[in-house]
C-alpha cells in the first residue's frame, strides 16, 4: 500500500528565531520566539493579531534520522508500557511535523512574536492557523491514564 500513497512536497512559509539551539523535552512554556514569515506572505497575516493564540505547524528538522520505531515508551520512561508511536508526541515520526498552540504576543510586519513554541532556532514553519475554541477544544476528550502520570 505504501507505494500507492501519494508523494507530497512542502515548502516552509517561515522560520523560528529564538535562543534554543538543541531540542529539549520541557521548559518551553515561557520561551518567547519570533516566527519570521516569508515576506511574500505578509498580507496573509492580516487580522491574525485579533487572536490571542495560534496553532503553529513546523518541521522538526533536528529529529533523529533513521528508522522510526512503531512502539515506544512515552516520554522515554521505561516504567510506562510500550504504546504505538501515533499515541505519542515523540519527535521520531515518519514525517516529523510538530504542532503547538502558542500565545500570540504581537505582529510586526511579517514577524510574529509568540510564547510557548517548542521549536528550536532555525526550525522551518510549514503553516499557521488561528486557535478557535469551538473548533480546537474538545470538552469531553479522554486520555489514557499514563498521560497524566509524571
Amino acid at each position: 500500500m505504501a507505494s500507492k500513497l501519494p508523494r507530497m512536497a512542502l515548502r516552509a512559509i517561515g522560520i523560528v528565531r529564538n535562543e534554543i539551539t538543541q531540542p529539549r523535552h520541557q521548559g518551553w512554556e515561557g520561551l518567547i520566539s519570533e516566527i519570521e514569515i516569508d515576506s511574500s506572505l505578509t498580507e496573509a497575516l492580516d487580522s491574525l493579531d485579533g487572536f490571542s493564540h495560534i496553532i503553529v505547524l513546523f518541521w522538526m528538522h533536528q529529529a533523529a534520522a533513521g528508522e522510526v520505531p512503531l512502539k515506544i515508551h512515552p516520554r522515554g520512561k521505561d516504567e510506562i508500557p510500550l504504546v504505538g508511536l501515533f499515541a505519542t508526541r515523540s519527535p521520531r515520526r515518519p514525517n516529523p511535523v510538530g504542532e503547538t498552540t502558542v500565545r500570540l504576543l504581537g505582529r510586526r510586519g511579517n514577524i510574529l512574536k509568540v510564547q510557548g513554541l517548542d521549536a528550536t532556532c532555525g526550525t522551518p514553519v510549514i503553516d499557521i492557523k488561528p486557535y478557535i475554541p469551538r473548533c480546537d477544544s474538545v470538552a469531553d476528550a479522554r486520555v489514557p491514564p499514563w498521560i497524566t502520570k509524571s
